[in-house]
């Protein structure tokens, strides 16, 4: 790490002669000793601190000292040692001016004696933190270099083994930092050195996290703000103070803590910032599939292993052993329900057994926090799930609105600092528009828009055309674009419900209205209530009366985020089980979103129902029957909206009874139809009562299809000349058209 040359008197570099220290006693101190006239030189602007680099070794602090000569710096025999100098030696010697954010965060610190022998010693950690921070304050370490001190009347050296300054990650060998107050000090030695260091658990407790503070946003993490605090709260906050506290709160320390929630909410980026901010090992990121071997008992070894590390730093250390992180990404691949698979090897149920032995077994560890992730906690064993093992639970759910402005903003944050954001781009529009979107999705909106954005200024006609840089600039309309192209997993299906309106949606008369403003109060409830998180609604009348229309504008209208419909048109070919698994998958999906609405379109086809017998699906009708009774989780509120044309027959199997409300779609009387056929402007002004008299009792469907038959004219391909009001429909066309129908089904 490079220092500058401050502003101070005289030059503030020089070759100087190197002497011994001028005093026994001040070899302890690690200062380098110059004359008076000599120190000045090298002190900080506005400070009575002088620093120097010392060679091309290390960094010391300067000390005036009579009994040195000028020209000359005294250096104790460990210091000339590491700088590869001897007494009347020349060295060249520069002030050194520290950058900002210089203190030391973190270090780590190995421990001998200076006379080497067998004597033993009991340090404590705690105390000796304090004395080194107390003595060596303000002084600068560098990894690698060896300092003298006294403590307790023995002559110890001590080797700077790691450093981290102030909101860096781990240094690298050639860094360093000033030590200061809050520096966290870790002390090592090894099993020959004849020291032994306790408390150092306690030492360690209060400083588990390697930051003082914590930015989730600069840690690349946007809204899970809410989900962090819980794991702190469940699994950090009993570490943070020493053992003797939580001894006498008579607690032990989560072992281990399962993140879960749909694919690309985070729950893997979470982990691995959660290792990365503990202090003590790195983490091991285990992937559930890598595990697994074709070999006899090599799984099992392979679990084991991973475990190793931690069993022998317990073994040696105790209580001072270091926290062991091991990540388990896709634990949902190796820990599975004990007898759910049927693969006649049992190595999955081998996998958790061996894993239940290690976390909260007999000779279980104290020092590790297993983390493990998966979007499928249906499928874990339950063993794994109760307190002691994977006892810390939290859903990584959907962000919220302000979670997708937070994950918008780190994913164009570079974008902003370098200008290539255009001024029009609203984020929090962007936050609005994004319902339902996970944070994997909306980093790839953010990619899709600047996939525009670069598009621009390339030319496929020529590819090697020079690109000006700095003409791009992503804008609003590129990530509007970029919607298009990224849809949510867990989002509205927009084209299913505009498919079932297909014709628009026009004013069907007062009975219509009033169904559909009831549903829409329904649509209120969910969204305020806190009594009732699930309503059901049956819309049931004839067949093309306009039911899924209805259903679809709901759905629309609600502005929920989670929209889906489940018709029997996805499912042609299905089995029964297959059916059941797709209509129970498309309610998990829905519970995983705030406010969902789910429609089940001809809930008669769903059951497979035919009349004569009657013959109908039981499987799929009780699954139905659960999931309309059923409560989404807590938090969760949900509408579901059933049609159907057969109303008696799912009373006669229960279906309707489970539905809360019921509306009755009707067929159009005659004002019904004249005000349909009045925005429809397709017949003459004298025509329009003849034709709605004849369309009594008709179904809006029928009467849509009736329509479009008779707009084609007697000679065809008029249509057009109809709808944009050039011509009109003649009511005999029309009287032969209806004619037609009204014989085809006589």
């Amino acid at each position: 790490m490079a220092g500058g040359l401050g502003q101070g008197s005289g030059r503030s570099e020089m070759t100087m002669v190197v002497t011994n220290t001028p005093a026994r006693d001040l070899a302890y101190s690690n200062h380098a000793y110059c004359s008076p006239s000599d120190a000045k030189k090298f002190l900080l602007r506005g400070s009575d601190i002088a620093l120097a680099s010392v060679g091309d070794a290390f960094v010391l602090t300067i000390s005036s000292h009579g009994g040195v000569p000028e020209g000359q710096i005294g250096l104790n025999a460990i210091q000339r040692r590491h700088a590869r100098v001897s007494t009347g030696d020349s060295i060249h010697v520069a002030r050194f001016v520290p950058p900002e954010d210089f203190g030391l965060a973190w270090l780590a610190l190995e421990l001998e004696f200076v006379k080497k022998g067998t004597k033993e010693e009991q340090i404590d950690a705690v105390l000796l933190a304090q004395q080194i921070r107390k003595r060596f304050l303000n002084q600068v370490m560098t990894v690698g270099q060896r300092v003298t001190f006294e403590y307790l009347g023995n002559a110890f050296i001590f080797t700077v083994t790691t450093t981290t300054v102030e909101g860096q990650e781990k240094s690298n060998n050639n860094e360093r930092g000033m030590i200061s107050n809050d520096t966290y000090i870790v002390f090592e030695a090894s099993n020959s050195s004849g020291i032994k260091i306790v408390n150092q658990r306690e030492a360690a407790s209060s400083n588990i996290f390697r930051h003082k503070e914590f930015n989730l946003e600069s840690l690349g993490i946007g809204g899970l703000s809410a989900e962090f605090a819980d794991i702190f709260r469940r699994a950090f906050a009993s570490r943070v103070f020493p053992p003797h506290v939580t001894n006498k709160l008579g607690i032990k320390h989560v072992k281990g803590m399962l993140l879960y929630g749909p694919p690309g909410t985070g729950k893997t980026l979470m982990a691995r910032q959660i290792g990365k901010m503990l202090n003590g090992r790195d983490p091991k990121i285990v992937n559930g599939p890598e595990v697994l071997s074709k070999f006899v008992g090599e799984t099992e070894k392979n679990v084991r292993d991973l475990f190793a590390d931690a069993e022998n730093d317990q073994r040696t250390r105790g209580d001072q052993s270091d926290l062991h992180v091991i990540i388990f990404d896709e634990i949902d691949a190796i820990c599975k329900s004990r007898g759910s698979t049927r693969d006649g090897t049992g190595v999955h149920d081998s996998i958790v057994n061996q894993l239940l032995t290690k976390i909260d077994g007999v000779e279980s560890l104290n020092n590790v926090l297993l983390i493990g992730m998966t979007n499928r906690k249906d499928l874990l064993d339950e063993a794994l799930l109760r307190p002691g093992r994977l006892e810390v639970q939290v859903e990584i759910s959907l962000p919220d609105e302000n979670g997708r402005l937070q994950i918008i903003q780190i994913h164009t944050n570079k974008m902003k600092e370098n200008s290539f954001l255009a001024p029009d781009v609203n984020l929090q529009e962007l936050a609005a528009r994004t319902k339902n979107y996970s944070g994997a999705e909306l980093e790839g909106v953010v990619k899709s828009a600047a996939s525009f954005a670069l598009n621009r200024q390339i030319s496929l006609d020529d590819l090697t055309k020079a690109i000006d840089e700095e003409s791009i600039k992503v804008t609003m309309e590129d990530f509007l674009n970029a919607l298009q192209e990224i849809r949510p997993a867990f989002g509205a299906s927009t084209d299913d419900l505009e498919r079932c309106r297909v014709n628009g949606m026009t004013q069907c008369g007062e009975r219509h209205e009033h169904i559909y403003k009831r549903a829409m109060l329904l649509v209120e409830q969910v969204k305020v209530s806190k009594g009732s998180p699930l309503v059901t609604c049956l819309l049931e009348g004839p067949s093309g009366s306009g039911k899924s229309a209805l259903a679809a504008t709901i759905g629309i209208d609600s502005d929920f985020p989670y929209v889906k419909i489940i018709s029997a048109e996805t499912m042609i070919g299905l089995s029964e089980g297959s059916k059941c698994a797709q209509i129970v998958k498309v309610f998990e999906d829905a519970y995983k979103s705030q406010l969902s609405i789910i429609i089940l379109d001809d809930i008669e086809r769903l059951l497979e129902y035919v009349p004569i017998g009657p013959r109908f699906s039981n499987v799929i009708s009780q699954t139905l029957m659960v999931l309309l009774k059923r409560l989404p989780p807590k938090g969760k509120n949900m509408l579901v909206i059933g049609t159907t044309s057969e109303a008696g027959f799912l009373e006669s199997v229960g279906i309707r009874d489970a539905f809360s409300v019921s509306y009755h779609v009707p067929t159009l009387k005659t004002e019904d139809a004249r005000k349909v056929l009045e925005q429809l402007n397709v017949f003459a002004e004298e025509d329009v009562d003849a034709a709605a008299e004849a369309l009594n009792d008709m179904p809006i469907k029928k009467l849509y299809m009736l329509i479009e038959m008779a707009a084609q004219g007697e000679q065809g391909g008029a249509a057009d000349n109809i709808y944009s009001g050039q011509e009109k429909i003649r009511i005999s066309h029309f009287y032969d058209c209806l004619q037609d129908i009204v014989r085809y089904h006589e």
